[in-house]
């Protein structure tokens, strides 16, 4: 019987894309919550899995040589998985290299701005005008680079529902947020719709979703965007 891979997770775009392909690929999992909030990024045996005390984390109980084998970095982890699994990673070139770059644009750039204007629009605790502009417009470019590319073709990395498209989908359903509207957005608007359809993606977002809280605290912001990541160390 095959062990379940560990999944140390919370309901953010970073973490649902882990819980997507799992479900996706049927792959047994175990869910071990890490609350941001509350500062559970900041334990020591935490740190040990992921050094960058940042979540989502993994472990795989049958890694390398049946040993067992930790992961952090949310990319990193759809890489072993989908590997390991042979499942939406073209085995092909230049499909796997279609699938690595665009991993990496969403890694790079899509999750990074996306998250800046996030903070700034919703939680900075001052409204700085000219971050808001900055991050804005930066996400509204990125939508229409992402719009352009699913008007080449059904998915990011081409005909094939790939772990390209599973980490940008969680990014883009607080599109709302950057005063964009989908509409505006033909082709995003098909390729959202339909993967927002699937049970697969529908089970994977379900994962630890009624633990969020509906507003931050004092003590949650302070784990996520004040000093206590220094003080801990």
């Amino acid at each position: 019987m095959t062990a379940p891979i560990e999944l140390y997770t919370w309901p953010t775009p970073n973490g649902f894309k882990v819980s997507i392909f799992l479900e996706e690929a049927g792959v047994p999992y175990t869910v071990h919550a890490i609350d941001i909030g509350a500062g559970d990024q900041f334990d020591p045996d935490f740190l040990k899995i992921s050094p960058n005390n940042k979540m989502p984390a993994m472990v795989d109980p049958e890694g390398p040589d049946g040993q067992p084998y930790s992961l952090f970095e949310s990319g990193a982890i759809l890489i072993y998985l989908a590997e390991k699994y042979g499942r939406f990673w073209p085995q092909s070139h230049p499909a796997r290299h279609d699938t690595i770059k665009w991993l990496m644009w969403q890694m790079g750039g899509f999750g990074p701005m996306l998250g800046q204007a996030n903070h700034f629009r919703v939680y900075a605790p001052e409204k700085l005008p000219y971050a808001i502009d900055r991050y804005t417009n930066e996400a509204r470019r990125l939508y229409s680079v992402l719009d352009r590319r699913l008007g080449e073709a059904a998915y990011l990395a081409g005909d094939d529902y790939s772990i390209a498209d599973m980490a940008t989908f969680p990014w883009t359903r607080s599109y709302e947020r950057h005063e964009l509207s989908i509409d505006d957005f033909p082709n995003f608007k098909r390729w959202f719709e339909e993967i927002n359809e699937r049970p697969a993606v529908k089970r994977g977002l379900q994962v630890l979703a009624d633990r969020r809280p509906p507003k931050l605290t004092d003590d949650a912001r302070r784990n996520l965007f004040g000093e206590a990541q220094y003080q801990r160390r």
